[in-house]
């Protein structure tokens, strides 16, 4: 067996009573440190709460506000529909003085020539007056992107001739679909581009 030598012993003592004497001492440190940044939490989350009360009201107006904004325009899309379907009284409440068209006319012009909602009544009432009971329904949802609205349709209608160049007998029952662009500005459509499946209409009134 190995003695330690005295001076050791007591050495190795103190060192026993030192350390546990300093946890003690981080202990105290450790707790007091904790007890007094609480505070300051405490405090900051009690002053957080207007603030996350005001983030709340803030998002659900932004929210109220979205809906509206996406609203708007599927209402406005429905009254176009219903425009083309013979309402013509809905024109002045969607269709701006300054709308303009970009189409591919029948007879050879680009649309420039339809100006406004006197405009554009005047060359739909040309359109049904070759088809008696033409119907625009939606055949795709609306998609919306912020100024604009894309709509994809299909129309049907029974032919009253007239349509130059058709040999189709009049009473023949067309369907024929199409995609309308519009651009909006302080809720009204002020530009319009349409994409109309001609190639099928023409082949049905036995143009080609």
């Amino acid at each position: 067996m190995t003695t330690v030598p005295p001076a050791r012993t007591t050495r190795h003592h103190r060192a026993r009573l030192i350390v546990p004497a300093a946890l003690a001492a981080l202990a105290c440190t450790a707790m007091t440190a904790t007890t007094s940044d609480a505070s300051p939490k405490t405090a900051t989350t009690s002053d957080a709460s207007p603030k996350t009360t005001t983030t709340t009201t803030t998002t659900t107006v932004t929210t109220a506000r979205s809906h509206d904004d996406v609203q708007r325009p599927k209402v406005m899309l429905d009254n176009w529909l219903q425009l083309w379907n013979g309402d013509y009284d809905r024109a002045p409440g969607i269709i701006s003085p300054a709308f303009r068209v970009h189409a591919a006319l029948l007879d050879g012009g680009d649309g420039s020539s339809i100006r406004g909602a006197d405009g554009l009544v005047a060359w739909i009432k040309q359109t049904r007056a070759a088809f008696r009971d033409l119907r625009f329904t939606e055949q795709v949802t609306p998609l919306i992107d912020g100024r604009y609205a894309s709509v994809r349709w299909s129309a049907t209608g029974t032919y009253a001739g007239g349509f130059p160049g058709a040999k189709a007998e009049p009473g023949t029952v067309v369907t024929f679909t199409g995609t309308d662009t519009l651009r909006m500005r302080d809720g009204r459509f002020v530009e319009y581009w349409v994409n109309t499946d001609t190639l099928r209409l023409l082949t049905q009134l036995k143009v080609l």
